[in-house]
């Protein structure tokens, strides 16, 4: 009982959380002092006087303690501990060695359950973000420490060339083998607890799980599923950090923050790409950040910060090495960023300028990418609704509609039903009638 009282402090859960005991803590401690010269008398014994008795450490001793647990400096606040802390009783499981595995397994099993685990408060998403960014980056990857036939080469690529193969489908043909991302991560997994493996393999056993979680969660995503959508792109979130993948980890949470504005709520979506934001380093990586931050700033009606974060997007897209450009925003364009330009400036009511902007990208975009033409047609129809064109916002709608139900994209097919009710008073118009029966 004395490792797990019957209601833990908040730093005994979050310690623990993290798989540190009490001794193990203290000496994180001890190595938080040195790396800045310094000496800490922390031990095991004041570890527990904080935990049971109810004592306050000292500022010093909480800003060594924040840097132990991935918490951003900035995030501290000396005279409101323990409330500073993150809790972990939310659903997310923080980062950490120990929690690598867990987090994937959590994710996995989310679609056993009868009832799909609910979203994840926005509050814990964005102390995660905060976490994130002040974990400093270190190759988690283990050497072998288990007996048995050690995984080789060959494997490793076999498993990455098999992912590359299932991404290279069409997007209307992988409706049919989603259950295969998930056999596939499945064994991944069991090969990332086994550890029997050689540092550079565990590495990219890590980032193919990061990469997998991250597809998963897309799926999961746009079905709707945001439970567990959130819960695979923490998973991925913990393998990026363990491989040391910077950017990959700045993408899932750009992912996190992404659902949240799906979801109207873009304070939190804000809060997580300002974290993001400040370990991505690739241009394309903080374009698409940056444009996604504007997507949050718009909902929220901060026009200057909007139009600063669509400026900060438009200059970094094309100012890197196309060569270098991470897989996961290689599909990043000029289409994408003037059709959600222009999504954000419907939010902040330039209309005009918006639907412009829409029907460029619109243009612009590569006949391949038959998902995103549907989300653009749909932000095209809500572009005319917005300049009272009912029939030509019918004609994009429907076309949206249609494309979606071929290609499996419920997504999509959702964003066409939402505006359903604004074509309502326009039900003598062309094509209205034939939208409204066929989202009905």
């Amino acid at each position: 009982m004395d490792e797990y009282e019957r209601t833990p402090h908040p730093l005994a859960a979050v310690r623990i959380a993290r798989g540190l005991n009490r001794v193990e803590f203290a000496e994180a401690m001890h190595g938080a002092a040195r790396r800045r010269g310094l000496r800490s008398g922390v031990d095991r014994s004041r570890v527990r006087k904080w935990e049971v008795n109810g004592v306050r450490p000292d500022t010093i001793s909480q800003t060594y303690i924040a840097e132990v647990l991935g918490i951003a400096a900035g995030d501290v606040d000396p005279a409101a501990w323990p409330a500073w802390l993150p809790r972990v009783d939310q659903g997310v499981v923080p980062l950490g060695p120990a929690n690598i595995v867990p987090a994937l397994r959590e994710a996995l099993h989310t679609m056993d359950r009868r009832t799909l685990l609910s979203a994840i408060p926005g509050s814990a998403l964005v102390i995660l973000a905060g976490s994130w960014a002040g974990t400093p980056l270190a190759a988690l990857a283990a050497s072998p420490s288990r007996p048995g036939a050690a995984v080789g080469e060959d494997v490793v690529a076999l498993l990455e060339e098999t992912s590359t193969r299932l991404n290279a489908l069409a997007t209307e043909q992988r409706q049919h083998i989603a259950p295969l991302y998930d056999a596939h991560l499945a064994r991944v997994t069991d090969l990332i607890e086994e550890k029997r493996y050689t540092r550079p393999l565990g590495v990219r056993l890590h980032k193919l799980a990061a990469s997998l979680s991250q597809t998963v969660a897309w799926i999961r995503f746009d079905h709707g599923q945001h439970g567990a959508a959130s819960r695979y792109w923490i998973a991925g979130l913990h393998n990026a950090h363990a491989s040391n993948d910077k950017d990959m980890g700045a993408a899932l949470l750009s992912d996190l923050a992404y659902q949240a504005s799906w979801r109207d709520d873009p304070t939190t979506a804000a809060g997580i790409l300002a974290k993001a934001l400040s370990r991505t380093t690739h241009p394309t990586a903080s374009s698409l950040l940056h444009l996604r931050l504007a997507r949050a700033q718009a909902a929220l009606g901060e026009r200057t910060a909007t139009l600063d974060s669509l400026a900060a997007a438009e200059r970094l897209l094309n100012a890197g090495d196309t060569d270098d450009t991470p897989a996961w925003c290689s599909w990043m364009s000029p289409a994408d960023l003037a059709v959600d330009s222009g999504r954000c400036l419907l939010d902040l009511g330039d209309t005009t300028q918006a639907h412009r902007l829409i029907a460029e990208g619109q243009a612009l975009l590569p006949a391949s990418r038959d998902k995103t033409r549907g989300v653009f047609l749909a932000y095209r129809a809500q572009g005319h609704l917005s300049r009272h064109e009912p029939e030509a916002a019918a004609a994009d709608a429907l076309e949206a509609l249609h494309l979606a139900e071929r290609i499996g994209a419920p997504r999509c097919v959702q964003l066409v039903r939402d505006l359903a009710p604004a074509f309502t008073r326009y039900r003598s118009a062309q094509g209205v009638p034939e939208l409204l029966h066929a989202v009905a």
